[in-house]
């Protein structure tokens, strides 16, 4: 049974189609009902043009209107029917063989097989075929007039509301009630969603309908923005399936990081980015790798950024290896989120290079451009490319990631090319083939085709087509020249010192002898109007951590700010009194000392880090940052900002110690003891006492377990559970055996999680059984000649210092802290200090029983022997300065001596000389000395005269940080100032 126009049902009701009721209240006459059905091809109309609405309509004409109507499939070359000339020439048989497929109408001798084509459709006809179009409910109970086979389909029209109960159901339709039915239907069938408006961040969806009225959903939940999703609702009982966009043109997430080759990574978020903030490489870092960025470009619909990693052979991603990329700092279109995430991806290089384009550059070059970038190595060589199969003769110049241009006399006309060993950065050699390009004359100079700048010290010039130099450039006057010329493919980037920098105004830009690859050179000029950045600096984050028992605060701006402004006097801490915080790498005014401060590396200017000298003490800080500006060219000044720190604490648990005992009364049970090296949460989220957080695995299995049923953790203490298994048939462990432990969501009590090396929350460790486990030392430094600093990998909660000694000499205990479940002891040497130059020969033992032990009697692994560490910064020592005369430059230099061999870096910022107390200035530094224990400042000072000057070299404060200075082991030299007197003769 058709049921099509199921769902149109209350509509045909409302608008109602027959006899007196049929038009009352519709907006339109027959005959306008009629042209509109017919403009459908529903009806066709009389030859001579009318509608013939007061004459009556065959069968034929009908099974035509339903089969249009209800948009049936007509059926050709099947003939059910007998009735004389009914076959393929009469045209009323695809729609009779369609009306009867769909079980709409039948024939009037179903026996003998008779449709009567041509006989007149009655009312009672009409509504049956109606009821079973329209699938309605045939009741059981019937009042009509009918003859007694349409009694029941006449009484489902009539509650339907579709005819007159009174109506004579035995006469003959007219193809006026035809046409008002037709028309009713058709409009219930028509209606449609027209169009749809999102409001209320997405949880309502207003629908305008095709007869002009407006249906508001309100969503349980709100769409998700950008993605299409079904929305259902019912209008005039018609059940409607809507897809919907909730259309957000700036971007709300970052949806996927990808590299399909090893040079370029591609980013993308669900909307439009604000481009400054995109396109600022400084946004976007590596955690495994220092790699910069050369570029950050963003698509054309604002949504995609491609980094292009640095123009350097030796940077570039490792195929199939995993990455964290980092952004920070990047706006969505209207402001209203600034990203801040990491999100991990696996480069996947398949694909070979290929050219993808060749463009003749006159007659004496030609371009290639690749479709990913690819190795300077490779392109540079003039075998890899052949013109009509022949050799060329000329040179290539590569332009950065992936454009080669070739310079060869060429003739005019059609050539081919063949590319062949052209590499990407996964060694995939470009596929070979041949591809034509045509070559004609070019006699005329590059011209402009954009400029533009941002800052009044950079303006980047593109031309029509590829130049291959410029002579000199200048800006305004000739005076004015620009310090440095790149030419990069089509474009040229001037950069401008700031005395020649430009104005705020219109500039007018000159560049001479801009010269293509056809050798047409001409001077070329245009004005630019600078688009300044006056948008402020802020500090977008500040992240407190714990690193080597100091804490380190890593702040991050808005933006690259200027590395002058980021000096002490411009930070302050306060503590929760509001008083400065004096001490631990802080002055008396609250100001870190200047070597705290430092810039994280391919950042930009926009991350530094403020590192203190030991822990604070736990409470909430205040850090106050001011007098901070960018670096634009006209220097934009941030407002001033504080933000509250709370270091009660920041630092993430660790296990300090894991072992398993088999209780003597059951030796099937075995528990299990998981030491931790702070206070662990025993409720919440974090709760280690929680079975579900715990899985294992014995020896000789490959996968974890979740623990046994009745299996219990017990907190020992603040740091320690225990996890009891029960009972087992033939217990858990053999002697000597291992188990394996799986932690998952684990906190400490100041929600700080226990997390791997790799930032995940599910760690791993193997436990071995308590006698088997002893508490060795990780590392023994020497500090100075009489103090070693030693970290063991355990929790000791008692140190005996005559359990160890250093090179055969007793110690004295002087402190004990822990740091990342590991005990830091640092002992005093109580004989002679060390009198060895490299403390590396000399030995920390451990005497044979230790009575150093932790919590639970596990003892420090006796009888163990480690070589020291050197951890003794160099000093200069008493020797005075040595001055003397470069016998090239005739340059001063003087020479500070220290106490061993020291690496010393050629940096003129290293050192400070002072001539008479005025500064000098310093040209060289090098290493010198027969044990290159000798650092050689080379300095100038108009300050020098003949006779006796007293001359001051300092080694800079922030060596500690900078290692101008430091020994053959690293350690930074301290910093020291040495006073002499130079006789200038």
């Amino acid at each position: 049974m058709k049921k099509i126009l199921s769902v149109a049902l209350s509509t045909a009701m409302a608008f109602s189609m027959f006899a007196s009721v049929a038009f009352g209240d519709t907006a339109v006459t027959p005959q306008q009902q009629f042209d509109a059905l017919k403009a459908k091809g529903i009806f066709n109309g009389y030859p001579d043009g009318t509608a013939g609405l007061d004459k009556e309509m065959t069968r034929a004409e009908f099974a035509k209107v339903i089969t249009k109507l209800l948009g049936l499939k007509e059926i050709t070359g099947v003939y059910s029917y007998n009735d004389k000339n009914y076959n393929a020439k009469n045209w009323a048989a695809p729609y009779i063989e369609a009306v009867t497929a769909a079980g709409i109408m039948e024939g009037k001798n179903v026996e003998k097989k008779i449709f009567d084509f041509n006989g007149k459709v009655t009312i009672a006809e009409m509504a049956t075929i109606l009821t079973r179009a329209l699938d309605l409910e045939i009741p059981t109970e019937t009042n009509n007039s009918a003859a007694a086979w349409a009694k029941g389909y006449v009484q489902a029209a009539i509650n339907a509301g579709l005819i007159d109960a009174n109506a004579n159901f035995s006469a003959n339709a007219s193809r006026e009630l035809l046409v008002g039915a037709a028309y009713s239907i058709d409009q219930a069938q028509s209606l449609k969603v027209t169009s749809y408006t999102v409001s209320e961040a997405g949880k309502v969806v207003e629908f305008k309908i095709s007869d002009g009225e407006t249906v508001k959903v309100t969503l349980d939940k709100a769409l998700e923005a950008n993605k299409e999703t079904e929305v259902k609702f019912t209008y005039k009982d018609k059940e409607f399936t809507e897809k919907v966009t909730y259309v957000v043109t700036a971007a709300t997430k970052l949806e996927t990081v990808s590299a399909s080759n090893l040079k370029e990574v591609t980013v993308k978020f669900d909307g439009k980015l604000d481009e400054k903030t995109a396109e600022d490489t400084s946004n976007y870092s590596f955690d495994e790798v220092d790699y910069t960025f050369e570029s950050a470009t963003l698509s054309e619909d604002g949504s995609t950024v491609t980094l292009l990693l640095d123009d350097s052979s030796n940077v570039f991603l490792t195929n199939q290896e995993e990455y964290t990329l980092n952004i920070e700092g990047v706006k969505n279109a209207d402001s209203s989120k600034t990203f801040s995430e990491s999100k991990a991806f696996t480069p996947v290089d398949t694909v070979l290079p290929e050219v993808t384009e060749v463009k003749g550059l006159g007659t004496k070059a030609f371009r290639v451009e690749f479709s990913e970038p690819v190795k300077e190595s490779s392109v540079n060589t003039t075998s890899n490319f052949k013109i009509d199969g022949k050799a060329i003769s000329g040179y290539v110049s590569y332009a950065y990631p992936n454009v080669a241009i070739i310079s060869t006399d060429l003739s005019v006309g059609e050539h081919t090319l063949t590319v062949s060993n052209v590499e990407d950065y996964n060694n995939f050699k470009n596929a070979t083939k041949d591809i034509k390009f045509t070559v004609a004359e070019d006699t005329t100079a590059p011209q402009v085709t954009s400029v533009k700048t941002t800052d009044l010290k950079v303006v980047e010039v593109t031309f029509d087509e590829p130049v291959k130099s410029v002579s000199s450039a200048y800006q305004t006057s000739s005076s004015k020249t620009a310090d440095t010329i790149t030419v990069n493919d089509n474009k040229v980037t001037l950069t401008f010192s700031p005395a020649n920098q430009l104005s705020l105004g219109s500039n007018t830009v000159f560049l001479t002898g801009v010269t293509d690859y056809s050798n047409n050179s001409a001077d070329r000029q245009a004005t630019v109007d600078p688009t300044l950045d006056t948008e402020r600096p802020t500090v977008a984050s500040v992240k407190a951590a714990v690193k080597e028992n100091n804490h380190v605060f890593t702040i991050e701006f808005s933006k690259d700010v200027n590395d002058e402004d980021v000096v002490a006097a411009n930070f302050t801490l306060k503590d929760s009194d509001g008083d400065v915080v004096q001490g631990y790498g802080f002055d008396s005014e609250g100001h870190p000392l200047a070597n705290g401060l430092e810039l994280v590396s391919n950042t930009g200017g926009k991350k530094y880090t403020l590192t203190t000298i030991g822990k604070l003490p736990a409470d909430t800080y205040t850090l106050e940052i001011a007098n901070i500006r960018d670096t634009a060219a006209i220097k934009n000044t941030m407002l001033p900002y504080s933000t509250k720190l709370n270091l009660a604490d920041v630092s993430n648990p660790a296990i300090a110690g894991t072992w398993y005992e088999v209780p003597s009364n059951n030796s099937e049970r075995l528990n299990i003891y998981v030491q931790y090296d702070k206070a662990i949460a025993v409720s919440g989220t974090g709760n280690a006492t929680d079975v579900n957080k715990y899985s294992y695995k014995l020896q000789g299995s490959n996968s974890y377990l979740p623990l046994p049923v009745n299996s219990s953790v017990t907190a020992v203490n603040a740091e320690t559970v225990r996890i009891s298994l029960p009972a087992k048939d033939g217990g858990y462990v053999n002697t000597g055996d291992q188990v394996g432990l799986q932690i998952v969501n684990i906190a400490d009590v100041n929600g700080n999680y226990l997390v791997d090396t790799n930032g995940n929350y599910v760690v791993t460790t193997t436990v071995k059984a308590k006698a088997e486990n002893a508490i060795g030392v990780v590392k023994a430094t020497a500090t100075s000649k009489t103090r070693v600093k030693v970290e063991f990998d355990g929790l000791l909660s008692s140190v005996n210092a005559n359990d160890f000694k250093v090179d055969g000499q007793s110690l004295k205990t002087v402190s004990t802290t822990t740091d990342n479940g590991h005990s830091i002891v640092t002992f005093d040497i109580t004989g002679d200090e060390l009198t060895v130059s490299d403390p590396t020969s000399v030995l920390f033992t451990s005497v044979d029983s230790p009575k150093s032990v932790n919590a639970f009697g596990i003892p420090v692994k006796g009888g163990e022997s480690v070589n020291l560490k050197d951890g003794i910064a160099p000093a200069s020592t008493s020797a005075p300065l040595i001055f003397g005369t470069d016998t090239v430059t005739g340059a001063t230099y003087a020479v500070v001596t220290f106490d061993e061999a020291v690496k010393v870096a050629n940096n003129t910022t290293g050192f400070l000389v002072y001539v008479k107390g005025q500064a000098a200035t310093v040209t060289a530094v090098d290493q010198v000395g027969v044990d290159a224990d000798q650092a050689r400042v080379v300095f100038t000072s108009d300050n020098l005269a003949t006779g006796n000057n007293t001359v001051e070299v300092y080694l800079n404060s922030n060596n500690s940080s900078a290692k101008y200075v430091t020994d053959i082991a690293g350690n930074a030299a301290t910093s020291a100032k040495k006073t002499g007197t130079y006789t200038k003769n």
